[in-house]
């Protein structure tokens, strides 16, 4: 059935501008809101909102539920008098074109442990009052981050996982818990200010776009980090061995990325027992992440049908196999969530499943049954083939169709690496000269059938290769790219308003009828 259209910018908050270090959820935030509604966009998506892990990641995020520390905007806590204006002042390390996370865990973090001393020793109660409801509203998940933090700072940081502190607190006895509460009770009463923080924060912002006409498009990894809260809070859920270490790791055969695949390193789920109590864990995890976005894109979706199963000892992704996923009992559970409190809508986009890489008939199946559109990248489209999927008139309208992903080259660095036939192709496919091939691909984009179409912001700036996001297997160097607003120009904002209007993507173009 035809439904709402939708247009969006692909940004993740850290490469917003801003004066310390990194994007946050500060004023730039507020004006980027702005420049989607004069672009006469309808989402913003972004990357998963929780903390980096290696590599700066956040796919390998300390926990499932916990937002960012790093994008608390440090100004707001100014305003609320729990820092100075000298306690702000940027670090010359910083750059406004990269983010230098060692420059930012240093200043912000200690900025944050400054803020919460002052906040805990003042008396004003609203305050106090919030702090105290959200603490016990999250407090599910908020009590175990928090001692999970404590207790990873007292025992040494990421070089010592959580294997290796005292047995009775790895294995979680009871009275090892309680005693290492209430040693570090200020401890994780900080971590538990950070996150008051950026729930409170991120809100905001939300709420800012949401008054605007702008959707949130969230990220949610289908994996979670070994050094997390959550594998060490919920053991049972993970294929670990009898010492807490995962048997068997996540990651993904030889692709496009990687000719010995990537081996992420993940654990696995025992999906077993999340089957026993109706996937309970995944249902506050999607319920959590609902709260803070409106649409949801659910990373590596293939994974539910069947995943790739490494050996933890292995070096390379080579030497796994497919091993059979919870299917669509999983998303008859978590149906109920994704209905909403005000029940489904012929128009309500609320999932995104990332269908890229080996995806075979069952897993069409499963996102089918689902009800799911899928992702279709432009980048992929031009093989010669007119069968290809990811070619515009091979689409679906239930799919939600990129220029490029994060993990991609951005449009002007990839259109450079292409052979001159493969050029010629594109060019005769779109019928263009291809002198500016972002907006070519934009345009397509656009003009397609498919329910959604999202466009980094690199290609909106007709970024190269340098400016990419991330580049899969590369454990370093990159999610750090930022841009500044003397980058952008009014025209930009005009050629995609003008694009929208012409294919009906903007918040007040009718729902087709046919």
């Amino acid at each position: 059935m035809p439904g709402k259209r939708y247009g969006g910018i692909l940004l993740h908050p850290t490469s917003l501008p801003g004066p310390h270090g990194s994007g946050d959820l500060g004023p730039s935030a507020r004006h980027f809101i702005d420049w989607l509604v004069s672009a006469k966009q309808t989402l913003w998506q972004v990357l998963p909102l929780g903390g980096i892990g290696p590599g700066n990641s956040p796919y390998m995020s300390p926990s499932a539920f916990a937002g960012n520390e790093l994008l608390i905007d440090l100004t707001q806590l100014r305003d609320a008098g729990w820092l100075t204006a000298i306690d702000i002042e940027p670090d010359p390390l910083f750059r406004e074109d990269r983010v230098n996370y060692p420059a930012i865990q240093r200043f912000r973090m200690s900025r944050l442990r400054l803020a919460a001393e002052r906040f805990f020793a003042e008396g004003h109660p609203d305050s106090h009052n919030g702090f105290d409801q959200f603490c016990s509203h999250h407090e599910d998940w908020l009590d175990d981050y928090a001692l999970f933090r404590a207790l990873d700072r007292n025992h040494g940081g990421i070089d010592r996982v959580w294997q290796h502190w005292p047995a009775p607190i790895a294995q979680r006895k009871p009275k090892a818990l309680r005693d290492a509460a209430l040693s570090l009770a200020d401890e994780c009463r900080f971590w538990k200010f950070c996150q008051w923080c950026f729930n409170t924060q991120w809100l905001a912002v939300k709420r800012y776009a949401n008054d605007r006409g702008i959707k949130i498009v969230g990220d949610i990894p289908i994996f979670v980090s070994p050094h997390s809260a959550d594998v060490w809070a919920h053991q049972k859920l993970f294929d670990l061995d009898d010492k807490g270490y995962p048997r068997v790791i996540a990651g993904v055969p030889p692709d496009y990325f990687s000719e010995t695949g990537q081996r992420w390193g993940n654990p696995l789920y025992r999906w077993p027992e999340h089957a026993r109590d109706g996937y309970r864990w995944w249902c506050a995890r999607l319920r959590a992440m609902l709260s803070l976005c409106d649409i949801v894109r659910i990373d590596h979706f293939r994974g539910f049908e069947s995943y790739w199963e490494i050996p933890a000892h292995s070096d390379t992704a080579i030497n796994g196999c497919w091993k059979p996923g919870p299917g669509l009992n999983f998303f008859n559970a978590i149906r109920p969530i994704l209905a909403g409190t005000d029940g489904p809508s012929a128009d309500a986009l609320r999932i995104i499943a990332e269908d890229l890489g080996i995806i075979t008939a069952p897993v069409n199946a499963l996102r089918t049954a689902a009800g799911f559109p899928g992702m279709r990248i432009l980048q992929f489209a031009f093989d010669g083939k007119s069968d290809n999927l990811y070619q515009p008139h091979n689409f679906a309208p239930n799919t939600v169709v990129y220029t490029g992903t994060h993990d991609n080259d951005t449009t002007v660095g990839w259109w450079r690496t292409l052979e001159p036939a493969m050029q010629d192709h594109v060019r005769r496919y779109l019928g263009i000269s291809g002198e500016t091939i972002q907006w070519d691909l934009i345009r397509a984009a656009t003009a397609s059938v498919a329910v959604a179409a999202i466009v980094p912001m690199q290609d909106v700036l007709g970024l190269t290769s340098e400016d990419r996001m991330n580049q899969p297997g590369q454990p370093e160097g990159f999610w750090e790219w930022r841009f500044t607003w003397r980058q952008v120009e009014s025209w930009h904002a005009e050629r995609l308003a003008e694009l929208a209007t012409l294919y009906g993507r903007t918040a007040d173009a009718p729902i087709p009828s046919f």
